[in-house]
């Protein structure tokens, strides 16, 4: 679709017009000085106006064939008007420049001038809003005839009763000049008269253009009602200044439609900008005053023939009865359109009223200085005020005085918006209610008359729910302290809101140590409860200003807020003495459900120091906690960087070690246990080993460590999936590799080493070490296993239980470490254990230390008090088997003897049978030693030990 050509600027528009103004000013001064010769004044009387009319015809056109719209046919009808008008001139210049002669009378000139007329009334009537019922094209018709009627009337009475009058008295060979004399007034009255009605019923285009084009059709029209004035007309000749008139009408339609600006409310594509301004009174009401002006244009023209003394012409009175008839038809159909707009507007109203007084909204309608004129009765359901006593108030008493400012910024740029753009908006805000409480209120704005119309409806109830989940979203369910979530968000702000650059705000990461015993022996209920009580003494601990949260679990967090102190030794003190108060705090004791409970708290500390971002102050500060659980539980560490570097490399050899797992890098050797009193081979204990592909050798003491935990993490890629992982290739190993040796000759027990928890896994439980030792063939008799650690959170209930279970099936257990953990007295009186296997940190100076073999002395008494056997680990001098010997220590492992071997020496040692022992073979120093042989720690039979009753 071809697009118009863009609108000129406002300045373009001025040169334009300036331009237009310079040339038509300049003919009407050359017409009115004759333009200094007869020639030139015929050329330019005649053949000037012929050129302006081409040129409005060839505009109109061109301006026709650019715009292809509604508009069009009337532009191409105007072009044809100006056509025929250019046509008429261009005949008379012909006669009277180039043949020099008078324009017969009538010639064709007359038929081109009378068809330009027709055209242009056609024109007017495609340019006019087209009527939408019957009775408005009745009253178009009837308006029409109103003012040509009082049009011909007037100018009958004045002039054309005159002008027929002479023709028919002159002959009959005057008859055509007569009624050409009548036509051409008649033609412009009709003209005329539709300039005035359809002035009124001008479509909504481009206004601009077409009342720059009404404009030039009516002063043509002036200038043809001068020419045909008997006065003028017989003195006129071309070049007049008259003919300035049709000049300028003719380039005023040229102009039109290219040079009109349109309004500064609409765009080139037609849409509104901004707010057309509003008609005036005078303006808008012309229309309905037309009729009644023309009726008074007729009566003149009746009572200009009374006063004058003549009698009545006949055509006065036709024309002017019907004026009166057209008027009066005219008020009764206006009369019978206003009774029904009257009862349509009635109905209306009254629907509008329903709707606006049965709905729940509340409606107001406040002037533009903020007064209340109209409030809805739902004002008394919603706001408990009536709504004749809000009438009169000014809106900004009901609103809040803290979301006053807000509502009125955006009420000021609502306004000062284009209603296009932004016809509604909406405010939020707490109005008063009739009991002086804060409502929520939820209000939708749009403009009326320079005020405002306010829908508002109470969504108290909705923010209060919206509150509530935010609430729900943001805090631990069971403690109502801020969680994990929001804790991040004030970490974060703390370090990017004003206190960005204190850098001795401090996160604290604390855990309950001990939390799971208190699940596992008093039930989850009981662990709710302390989780509770514990949330309280952290909250009240806290400053004001600092945040408490739950992060899951039993692990907490406190956000320490610094006070502007640089020195780091004065803000560490600071901390750590918050820290250690809350440690102290949450380790009392516990009053839960008529129980005292003990549990202690870990707390690591992080502070926020430059260029830190949250993720890694929370992350060093839980680095800080874990370290804090490792070096002993019950104590507050400071994080240092050396604790990530160990994390990085800690996680580099577990992942290493998943890899080594599953690509059979793991190797299996075993040392043997040897007898003190007599050097024989009594089992062999299993250690695993790794050789990396870089070909390093990592022992136990290395990569136990980092399968079975000591960080942060979890998960099924986690410390514990790994240390499942490496103890259940480690016991599937040393049972086939025994197995092997049974079938080989060698029934030497072996010895494997496993974590309590590891022990309650069902499915390396009771079952599961049957089917074990079911497929590969080894006796339950040959399978000794070392009970790694006593971990007080371990519930001893459930181990007693596995462990009875395990002796019952004839495998032997063993307490491994014995004399290293605080709970280990209370392992060896619970739990059903065969043999007693001393830690190496009570061997290696038993003999230097008076003090430590004593000790050592009296777990070995209590071992064979109990009937237990006991081994020695770590037993590495030959004073040492001396010593242990002394003591009553049955059996040794270490490089007294001999190290861990692999496959090929061990069975070379096992063939061997004995190693030599320092001193010579003795006999057992305490007769309770060992129920078999002295060299053997194979039972009798599978029965439990007896353990005496504590």
């Amino acid at each position: 679709m071809t697009q118009p050509p863009p609108v000129a600027g406002g300045g373009r528009t001025v040169v334009h017009q300036l331009v237009l103004a310079v040339v038509c000013g300049g003919y009407a001064v050359g017409a009115a000085l004759g333009w200094g010769s007869k020639e030139v004044a015929l050329f330019m009387g005649d053949f000037g106006l012929s050129g302006a009319a081409v040129l409005a015809a060839v505009s109109c056109y061109n301006y026709a064939r650019a715009n292809p719209s509604r508009e069009r046919p009337a532009w191409l009808l105007f072009a044809f008007s100006s056509l025929m008008g250019a046509c008429g001139n261009a005949i008379w210049g012909w006669y009277e420049v180039v043949l020099d002669e008078p324009v017969p009378s009538p010639s064709l000139a007359d038929f081109f001038f009378l068809c330009f007329a027709p055209p242009a009334i056609v024109g007017l009537l495609v340019l006019a809003k087209r009527p939408v019922s019957r009775a408005g094209w009745v009253c178009l018709a009837l308006d029409s005839w109103l003012i040509g009627g009082s049009l011909l009337t007037l100018s009958w009475s004045l002039a054309l009763a005159h002008t027929a009058q002479t023709a028919t008295t002159t002959g009959s060979g005057s008859v055509a000049q007569a009624a050409l004399a009548l036509t051409y007034p008649l033609l412009d009255i009709a003209l005329v008269s539709m300039v005035l009605v359809l002035h009124f019923r001008r479509s909504a285009g481009n206004r601009s253009a077409v009342n720059t084009a009404i404009a030039a059709l009516a002063l043509t029209v002036l200038s043809d009602a001068l020419f045909t004035s008997p006065l003028l007309r017989a003195s006129y000749h071309s070049g007049q200044l008259l003919d300035a008139g049709w000049f300028a009408g003719s380039l005023l339609l040229a102009y039109a439609p290219w040079g009109a600006r349109r309004p500064p409310y609409a765009d080139p594509a037609g849409l509104p900008r901004g707010p057309r301004p509003h008609s005036r009174p005078i303006t808008g009401s012309l229309p309905a005053l037309t009729p009644y002006l023309a009726a008074a244009v007729c009566t003149l023209g009746i009572l200009y023939n009374v006063v004058d003394g003549r009698r009545v012409d006949r055509v006065v009175v036709f024309t002017g009865c019907t004026v009166v008839l057209a008027l009066v038809v005219r008020q009764g159909i206006m009369l019978l359109d206003n009774i029904a707009l009257t009862q349509e507007l009635a109905q209306k109203e009254n629907h509008f009223r329903s709707l606006v007084q049965g709905s729940s909204d509340v409606i107001m309608i406040a002037a533009p200085t903020g007064i209340l004129r109209y409030v809805s009765p739902a004002a008394a359901g919603v706001y408990g005020r009536e709504a004749e006593e809000l009438v009169g108030t000014e809106l900004s008493t009901l609103i809040h005085p803290d979301d006053l400012g807000r509502v009125v910024h955006e009420v000021r740029r609502f306004l000062a918006a284009p209603p296009a753009e932004e016809p509604t908006t909406r405010i939020e805000c707490r109005f008063e209610s009739g009991a002086g409480e804060w409502l929520n209120v939820e209000s939708t704005v749009n403009r009326h008359q320079g005020g405002l119309i306010l829908n508002s409806r109470d969504v108290t109830e909705r923010v209060r729910l919206q509150a509530q989940l935010q609430h729900s979203a943001e805090h631990d369910p069971l403690t109502d302290l801020p969680n994990r979530a929001l804790f991040t968000r004030r970490v974060r702000q703390a370090l990017t809101g004003r206190r960005a650059g204190d850098h001795s705000t401090a996160v604290l990461f604390i855990d309950l140590d001990g939390f799971k015993a208190v699940n596992d022996t008093i039930g989850h209920q009981a662990g709710d409860e302390l989780l509770i009580e514990a949330a309280r003494r952290l909250q009240d601990s806290v400053r004001a200003g600092d945040t408490a949260a739950r992060l899951g679990g039993d692990e907490f967090a406190a956000l320490i807020m610094g006070d502007g102190s640089r020195e780091r030794s004065a803000r560490e003190y600071q901390v750590t003495e918050i820290a250690d108060r809350l440690r102290t705090t949450l380790s009392r004791p516990y009053r839960i459900a008529g129980t005292e409970v003990r549990v202690a708290a870990s707390i690591g500390v992080a502070f926020a120091d430059p260029g830190i971002t949250p993720s890694d102050l929370m992350r060093n500060a839980d680095l800080a906690m874990y370290r804090a659980k490792a070096g002993g539980k019950d104590r507050v560490e400071l994080y240092a960087p050396q604790m990530q570097a160990e994390v990085v490399r800690r996680a580099e050899l577990a992942g290493r070690l998943r890899t080594a797992l599953h690509e059979g890098e793991f190797a299996l050797l075993h040392q043997p246990v040897v007898s003190l009193a007599t050097g024989e081979v009594a089992a062999v204990a299993a250690q695993p080993r790794w050789r990396s592909a870089q070909g390093i050798v990592f022992t136990p003491a290395e990569f136990l460590r980092v399968s079975e935990g000591g960080g942060s993490g979890g998960g099924a890629a986690g410390p514990g999936a790994r240390a499942a992982e490496l103890g259940g290739w480690l016991i599937e190993e040393a049972v086939a590799q025994a197995a092997e040796r049974h079938r080989a000759g060698h029934d030497t027990p072996v010895a494997v080493r496993m974590s309590a928890d590891r022990l309650l896994d069902r499915s390396v439980a009771h079952g599961g070490v049957e089917a074990l030792l079911t497929r590969h063939g080894l006796p339950s008799g040959a399978l000794l296993l070392e009970l790694a650690d006593s971990d007080p959170r371990v519930p001893f209930d459930e181990l007693e239980r596995r462990l009875a279970a395990l002796r019952r099936l004839g495998v032997r257990i063993a307490l491994d470490g014995f004399g290293s953990g605080y709970a280990a007295i209370s392992a060896l009186r619970r739990l059903p254990v065969d043999v007693l296997k001393l830690d190496r940190g009570l061997v290696e100076g038993v003999v230097e230390s008076a003090r430590l073999y004593k000790i050592t002395a009296g777990l070995l008494r209590i071992a064979n008090d109990l009937g237990m056997q006991s081994v020695a680990d770590g037993v590495d001098l030959p004073e040492q088997v001396l010593a242990l010997r002394a003591m009553g220590c049955t059996h040794g492992q270490g490089m007294a003897f001999s190290g861990p071997l692999d496959e090929y020496r061990l069975r070379r040692a096992l063939v061997r049978g004995t190693f030599p022992v320092p001193g010579g073979a003795a006999l057992p120093a305490l007769a309770g030693g060992a129920r078999s042989g002295p060299g053997s720690l194979h039972r009798g039979s599978n029965s439990e030990t007896s353990v005496p009753p504590t």
